[in-house]
């Protein structure tokens, strides 16, 4: 059937399967069958190394098959709902009806209408109380679950953590119990009881969360016995032996990064106290040369990927980054396969990892100031010293670099006009410094985005700024904005509004994403689909006020994710806020 549609859509090759290096299994045999979601198009999630993870370690199983689904283009779900058909897996072309269990990876709360599509378009009930034990379970994990109240009522249950520590954990519990869940002799509860016992497990059903008049949670707890009232994040312990994708699948298209990514290293050294991503991946971790260096060959041998992409949350603070650059130069130096760092920090010895990566090929740099004064950065408490950045720069420069992307963002607590000409005055600097390097300023690329006060951080008190004064302050900068060689890019408003909502949400707002879905909510984080009158519309049928959930919160409040443990206290991060209030 799917094959009648590929010559109607758009990149087809997103639905065929078949790529190199893809798992065969048969799928009648298997005895657990999953399915791997991920709620965006194909080339977005077959970007994402945690979905590769997960893929090869449960079919490195024997007796468990994993298939994957991807958000289909809006072209095929017209067709699909037209003809009344179903979203097939990429591997078998199964139904998700066909499988045991249903796991999506959650990166963004601007993709939670994309999970409501998948299930819809697999006939499956969107409510997990709907959903008896004919159904697979579905569960959900990623980095957005460090909030999983507002998709409470879609989930069977979270998993809190990292999917290596908890997998195969998992998988072993379900064995144990799919004979007698398949043929109704346990029930659905009695099944999600067990697995809450399994650290990491948040089963929303057995949780009950009451309100007082002004909306505020007056009480979370468990209502039934047994159940922990809070859940502890599980995370990899030994992350040099764990799980890498060796057989690194290779698309038939271009995907968003479209190469071979190792991660060097897991959590982060820095203290940023706006960064959500340090609670996600706490504590630090990090893979040995030995290992990286084996992983990269083994990964270019298996793929004939022309690049091999280091990632991790601040890379150029691996331990010995300068001899892991030089062993992967001369490993690769003769094989034209380039080695490409993310956004990196503005460290003395920048400019000579610029210098051994520009042997290969020159790509761009990539740094991320945050604000535009060192008063801000202090507030942030991002790492950035403006004078050794600048002078790593022109070391880069000579190295023949010629483009750079900054990363900003604007409405910072306390932030001032001077904070927002910071950031056009830094950047008129980086471009001109090639000038007096190369004769020719650099081209700058300037990512501008809102802050958004996320939870889990010292900032999850503070408010968002409003919407209107976000799009006054990047109408200010446009106007700042004189040299040519600058290129702005904003994130959408709306965008960030709607982001900021769902991340700093409670259970109430399920109802609003189902509202939004089912008025035609689709690819929130894209901007050519995004519909902000879809959600506004939602948000006044619900009767909720979305700037609610951006108001700044009193520190002794229950907020909606207080119940889970990423290993960083919250007494912790209170002490940081009231540092910050106090600079």
């Amino acid at each position: 059937m799917l094959n009648d549609y590929l010559l109607q859509v758009n990149k087809p090759a997103r639905y065929i399967g078949e790529e190199w290096n893809v798992s065969r299994k048969d799928f009648q045999s298997a005895g657990i069958k999953f399915a791997l979601c991920f709620p965006d198009l194909y080339e977005v999630g077959m970007s994402n190394l945690g979905i590769r993870i997960i893929y090869g370690i449960l079919n490195s199983m024997p007796d468990i098959i994993c298939e994957r689904f991807f958000s289909c283009g809006t072209d095929l779900e017209k067709i699909l709902r037209s003809t009344s058909d179903e979203i097939l897996s990429l591997e078998s072309k199964k139904a998700l009806k066909d499988f045991d269990i249903i796991g999506f990876s959650l990166g963004s709360e601007l993709d939670y209408t994309n999970v409501l599509n998948i299930l819809d378009l697999g006939n499956i009930p969107l409510q997990a109380k709907a959903r008896d034990n004919a159904y697979p379970l579905v569960i959900a994990g990623g980095p957005s679950a460090l909030n999983p109240e507002p998709m409470h009522e879609f989930f069977d249950l979270f998993l809190i953590g990292e999917a290596e520590d908890f997998l195969l954990e998992f998988i072993e519990a379900y064995r144990k119990h799919k004979t007698h869940y398949r043929a109704f002799k346990i029930s659905k509860q009695d099944l999600l009881l067990s697995f809450s016992k399994l650290q990491g497990v948040y089963v929303p059903s057995f949780y009950e969360v009451s309100y007082d008049l002004e909306g505020k949670i007056r009480e979370f707890k468990p209502q039934i016995e047994g159940v922990p009232p809070k859940i502890k994040k599980r995370f990899v312990k030994d992350f040099n032996s764990s799980f890498f994708p060796k057989d690194w699948l290779v698309p038939y298209i271009q995907t968003i990064h479209d190469r071979v990514t190792i991660e060097i290293m897991r959590g982060c050294p820095n203290r940023c106290s706006f960064c959500q991503a340090k609670s996600q991946y706490y504590p630090l971790r990090v893979r040995s040369i030995e290992n990286i260096l084996a992983l990269a060959k083994t990964s270019h041998e298996r793929t004939g990927y022309e690049e091999v992409s280091l990632a991790g949350l601040s890379v150029s603070d691996y331990p010995e980054v300068e001899k892991l650059i030089r062993e992967l130069v001369g490993a690769f130096k003769a094989k034209g396969v380039s080695v490409s760092l993310p956004s990196i920090k503005a460290k003395a010895q920048v400019s000579e990892l610029s210098s051994m990566l520009g042997q290969i090929k020159k790509t761009g740099l990539t740094f991320a100031p945050e604000a535009g004064s060192q008063r801000l950065r202090n507030i942030l408490q991002k790492d950035f010293d403006e004078t050794e950045f600048l002078k790593m720069l022109a070391g880069s420069y000579a190295c023949g670099y010629q483009h750079v992307k900054l990363y900003f963002m604007i409405g910072i607590p306390f932030e001032n006009r001077e904070d927002l000409d910071g950031i056009i005055d830094l950047s008129v600097r980086v471009s001109e410094l090639r000038k007096k390097v190369k004769n020719v300023s650099a081209k700058v690329n300037i990512s501008i985005n809102a802050l958004i006060p996320k939870p889990h951080t010292s900032f999850q008190w503070f408010a968002m700024e409003a919407e209107e004064n976000i799009r006054k302050k990047q109408d200010y900068l446009k106007d700042k904005t004189k040299n040519r060689r600058l290129k702005l890019n904003f994130h959408n408003p709306h965008m960030s509004f709607l982001e900021g909502v769902l991340s700093r949400g409670d259970r109430r707002l399920a109802r609003v994403v189902s509202l939004a879905f089912k008025k035609g909510a689709r690819f929130d984080a894209w901007g050519n689909y995004f519909n902000f009158e879809f959600w506004s519309d939602a948000f006044k049928e619900s009767g909720l006020d979305p700037n609610f959930y951006l108001k700044e919160r009193a520190q002794d409040e229950i907020l909606p994710w207080d119940f889970i443990d990423t290993g960083i206290g919250k007494e912790l991060i209170l002490e940081e806020f009231n540092k910050l209030i106090d600079t």
